[in-house]
């Protein structure tokens, strides 16, 4: 295992404005496109059904599982930047006993 190139506080920080950031997103999309702006998004259709509708019933879903990835992704290499990443020997089987 090579050594961390990020300390574990910048690794905290960094973690606290990737979740700040991913829960503004999600928080724009969910309240002000798919509640705020749905009337004015309406006059566009996708797929045969009003924009604005589209969007509070499948467009947020598909959003957030978007930002789910790209957390998962971003916070692992976080994690192996700072030498956090769990190994063989960090994780604990079903038969462990805790």
């Amino acid at each position: 295992m090579s050594s961390p190139t990020l300390s574990r506080q910048d690794y905290w920080r960094g973690q606290l404005r990737r979740t700040a950031m991913l829960l503004a997103v999600w928080a724009i999309v969910a309240f002000v496109i798919s509640i705020f702006l749905a009337e004015t998004l309406n006059s566009f259709t996708f797929g045969g059904v009003p924009f604005g509708f589209w969007m509070a019933q499948q467009g947020s879903i598909f959003v957030f599982v978007v930002l789910i990835l790209i957390y998962a992704i971003t916070s692992d290499k976080a994690e192996r930047a700072a030498g956090l990443q769990e190994t063989d020997d960090t994780m604990s089987t079903a038969s462990d006993a805790h």
